[in-house]
């Protein structure tokens, strides 16, 4: 269960275990917002999805439906994502007598009100399990509500392993030969830091190097956008700057990348990492929340301080010019996310804690 649609990390992470958990045998029952864009996806995988919507910020009409979907379909064990489904799938959850686990993926913001910090400490110690999705996120959150370190676990997320094709979009975007493609992936909110990654370019084109190109991967756009465009034109950017929305092809996008950036301010563990991670991809990215519990700086990618635009553009730098090096950290990376980072691998321990919530 998860109350928004994205595409977004957490909606991923949905997709992914919706369809790891059916291929493992599981029946497997999507509940979020009617339509839009992960409803859609799970649609045409074959799924039958059940609608969630809220009528009032409180709502016990929600959580009555919800008790009575349960009912209805024979759920056995209830997985939530993020704070509305944690805390109404707690709530319905108790009423129709199910087993109920929870996700958190990863938000400064989520825990700032102190009725939401009531709410999600009541749902935690009524619910079976807690899982935090890194790390960092595990450690904020405990702070945040002041509960014991033996509240919420760790598992962290992960990936298909991705099969892509890099020659459409180096054609869609006329990569030229001996061109680097730097990729960001994102929705085009401020956390994301996108501006930075333009900063950092930019500096390193008045350096003379190059030749680069930039896409970013804008999952479904958001208010940085006219900013973005306006720096690129302010600095002569715009024939090799992109900007791409609601893309469905991030295999292909990353196979055709030389260098994933992620310059964010904050993350959870980002799913965009670990992505580039499996494909062999360099990365760069902010040394911000979970992402240092994937890369280790200078053995699996470079890491700078977030908000750092001359740092960020010292790490880009090294990786344009010595394309050896930047393989040889991609090779590295890619053999640590293979052991850790699959959607196999956070499947498995999902699937055991079900199994330890039924029995």
């Amino acid at each position: 269960m998860l109350e928004t649609d994205g595409p977004g990390g957490a909606e991923v992470v949905v997709l992914n275990m919706g369809h790891e958990l059916r291929d493992r045998g599981h029946a497997v029952v999507p509940v979020g917002p009617a339509h839009g864009w992960l409803s859609q996806r799970f649609r045409e995988s074959g799924f039958e999805p059940e609608p969630f919507s809220l009528r009032q910020t409180l709502d016990p009409f929600a959580v009555r439906d919800l008790a009575d979907m349960m009912r209805r379909l024979e759920i056995d064990v209830v997985h939530s994502h993020e704070f509305t489904m944690a805390v109404y799938g707690t709530a319905a959850c108790k009423l129709a007598g199910r087993p109920h686990v929870i996700t958190m993926h990863g938000s400064q913001t989520m825990t700032r009100v102190l009725r939401r910090r009531f709410a999600l400490r009541w749902a935690f110690r009524n619910s079976y399990a807690t899982a935090a999705v890194s790390e960092a996120t595990k450690v904020q959150v405990d702070h945040d509500l002041g509960i014991g370190a033996d509240v919420i676990g760790l598992i962290r997320n992960g990936v298909p392993i991705p099969q892509g094709d890099p020659d459409p979009v180096r054609r869609e975007l006329g990569v030229q030969d001996g061109e680097v493609l730097v990729l960001a992936v994102g929705n085009l909110d401020a956390r994301k830091g996108h501006i930075f990654l333009l900063e950092a370019l930019q500096r390193l084109s008045g350096q003379g190097v190059g030749p680069w190109r930039l896409a970013i991967a804008g999952g479904r756009g958001g208010p940085e956008k006219p900013r973005l465009e306006a720096f690129a034109a302010e600095h002569d950017m715009e024939d090799r700057f992109h900007i791409l929305e609601y893309r469905n092809d991030i295999p292909n996008l990353l196979a055709a990348a030389d260098i994933l950036a992620m310059p964010s301010l904050w993350e959870g563990l980002p799913l965009a990492i670990l992505e580039a991670m499996l494909a062999g991809t360099a990365i760069v990215a902010s040394e911000a929340s979970g992402i240092p519990e994937a890369i280790d700086s200078g053995e699996h990618g470079l890491l700078t301080a977030a908000g750092d635009s001359d740092a960020l553009a010292d790490a880009l730098g090294k990786l344009i010019r010595d394309r050896a090096f930047r393989e040889r950290l991609a090779h590295q990376a890619q053999e640590r996310a293979l052991k850790e980072f699959t959607v196999g691998a956070m499947t498995d321990a999902y699937e055991d804690l079900y199994r330890a919530a039924l029995t």
